[in-house]
């Protein structure tokens, strides 16, 4: 069996500059094996926001005797350890109540002539986007079973 060679070592393959990197990565042949940009990139955030939370625990729940005995002595104040996540989790109350009031206010009202099917279809415009529904309410009940349970030349 023989083993495949190894690439060449041409200027062209040193890299310089993370952009290159990504570059070269996004332009590898089919057979090359290796990680993927988006596996890189997922693997780096993971572990980029295990270490955040680590620090922000650490920085919460450590008393400020211990942090000056270690030298560190500028950060923010133990208020933002608990304003932080609570503004965050009022926004995002907040933006789902303003996401469902305004599904509200684009769907119409149960007795809104909007809703109302006509012979044939029904033509309805919201948000300036106008769209026709073929309606089935229309078609007699027994034409409709009919091609429903049946072969269509039957009914005709």
């Amino acid at each position: 069996m023989d083993w495949p060679s190894p690439p060449p070592t041409s200027p062209s393959l040193v890299v310089r500059s993370p952009r290159q990197t990504v570059g070269l990565l996004r332009n590898r042949p089919a057979g090359d094996h290796g990680p993927k940009p988006s596996e890189v990139y997922g693997f780096v955030g993971s572990i980029t926001t295990v270490i955040a939370i680590a620090v922000y625990l650490a920085w919460a729940y450590t008393p400020e005797p211990w942090l000056h005995s270690l030298g560190i002595t500028y950060y923010p104040s133990k208020y933002w350890a608990l304003a932080v996540p609570s503004f965050v989790i009022v926004a995002v109350a907040l933006s789902m109540a303003i996401y469902m009031g305004f599904n509200f206010l684009a769907t119409p009202p149960p007795t809104s002539f909007n809703t109302i099917f006509g012979e044939t279809e029904v033509s309805t415009v919201f948000f300036s986007i106008q769209f026709t529904v073929t309606s089935f309410w229309s078609l007699h009940f027994h034409l409709f079973f009919c091609i429903l349970y049946t072969s269509a030349s039957q009914c005709l």
